[in-house]
């Protein structure tokens, strides 16, 4: 099978599974304010549907260079099916609380450790010698159109007519996306001179966090990443809150709020690899964030239903490009045998500042008193990130590989 059909293959079932997400990470929260408005517990859920990246996140890395990676997709996401079908049943019969709301998001968020992992290091093996900017900005694109674009409407005009109906579409999102991997043919194994299902699990974590901390840009691209993800969660774990309440929207029009941050999102897709072609990666990476800092401190200081919207839409597209550019460079410069537990140690300190962020944003919006407040003091915080970004990146290039080389400092095991 060609590089190119793989890709559509791998495009399709992710395209799938985000519409689902998308359903689900707007229904969700919709469901939680029908059980309680304490913007603490709001937060709680974005924390608790993050919290297994924290927890799982080096783990399922080293789980992925262990197994077949289309096979752990495929798994992964006929869990999550049953899972989020489960909910629908609860939804619909009257059966819910808050608790079991948290209960579900955690099942959900453990098994996405391992499909969005898999899904990332799959990412080389299905382009072969193709572009890494366009595969990324293609899948980011993927991302955008299924959780924003289509999913966020979706999600909410299905709850405003039946509670449960948004949950049975996301259901069903995660079942198309396993089936679908079935058409990817192959077998996607992580190719190692010493085979790694021979080594013990431990020492497997412990090779991929040894080579990143030897690697003085990456561990600078982890230290960029992990503070936007922090900052930015302290507001987007409030955006239901601030959509509501400071914007006064209504249930339905809240997933039209996120639509516009899907066009945002997909222009941000399309335009990155031109970009990155005008400029640098490292160029559109400060940039970015600076544009970032600009989206979330505008929504703080808005009122304006359109304005808020047309902010959180630069802000999407700004993060998109932030985004292509550091999977990008994962995967130029991380060898393909270890990329599961790099990524899973990547991503315990990145998508493990979510459930902080999270937390620290609903403890900000109580003492601040309105969720613009926080979107402006998380604005505040962007603004300095990008700063950092300009002095720790402004050595290194992220252009090729062989540039990028003398960025690395690493350690023999």
């Amino acid at each position: 099978m060609d590089q190119t059909r793989r890709l559509r293959w791998l495009l399709t079932s992710s395209a799938a599974s985000h519409l689902g997400d998308g359903i689900g990470k707007v229904a969700l929260p919709l469901l939680a304010t029908t059980l309680t408005r304490d913007p603490v517990l709001i937060a709680g859920l974005s924390a608790t549907q993050f919290l297994p990246w924290l927890l799982f996140a080096a783990v399922a890395g080293a789980l992925v260079d262990r197994i077949d990676r289309r096979r752990a997709m495929i798994v992964a996401n006929t869990a999550r099916a049953a899972a989020v079908a489960a909910l629908a049943v609860l939804v619909a019969t009257g059966g819910m609380t808050i608790w079991l709301v948290y209960l579900t998001a955690l099942v959900i968020g453990t098994a996405e450790t391992i499909a969005d992992s898999a899904a990332n290091a799959l990412i080389p093996a299905v382009v072969g010698d193709g572009s890494l900017d366009a595969a990324n900005s293609k899948l980011q694109a993927c991302e955008i159109v299924g959780q924003t674009f289509l999913g966020g409407p979706i999600g909410s005009l299905t709850f405003a007519l039946f509670a449960a109906f948004p949950f049975v579409l996301n259901s069903a999102g995660f079942a198309i996306a396993a089936a679908v991997l079935l058409g990817l043919a192959g077998t996607y194994r992580a190719k190692a001179e010493i085979p790694v299902q021979r080594a013990k699990l431990r020492s497997e974590l412990a090779d991929g966090l040894r080579w990143l901390r030897g690697h003085a840009l990456l561990l600078r691209l982890v230290a960029v990443a992990g503070l936007l993800s922090l900052v930015s969660e302290l507001a987007q774990a409030q955006l239901v809150l601030y959509a509501l309440e400071d914007l006064r929207l209504s249930e339905a029009k809240f997933g039209f709020f996120a639509f516009v941050g899907g066009i945002g999102g997909l222009l941000g897709a399309a335009g990155t690899p031109r970009l990155v072609r005008a400029t640098s990666r490292r160029v559109v990476l400060v940039g970015g964030v600076l544009v970032c800092a600009a989206g979330f401190g505008g929504m703080g200081l808005v009122r304006s239903p359109v304005a808020g919207a047309a902010l959180f839409g630069l802000f999407a597209a700004a993060v998109v490009a932030v985004n292509v550019v550091l999977a990008t460079a994962r995967h130029t410069l991380v060898p393909g045998e270890l990329l599961g537990r790099v990524l899973g140690v990547w991503r315990t300190v990145v998508w493990g500042a979510i459930p902080v962020g999270a937390l620290l944003g609903g403890v900000l919006t109580e003492a601040l008193g309105t969720a613009a407040r926080t979107f402006a003091v998380s604005g505040i915080a962007m603004l300095m990130i990008s700063v950092f970004a300009y002095f720790a990146l402004r050595r290194f290039s992220l252009d090729d590989k062989s540039d990028s080389a003398a960025a690395l400092l690493h350690q023999d095991p």
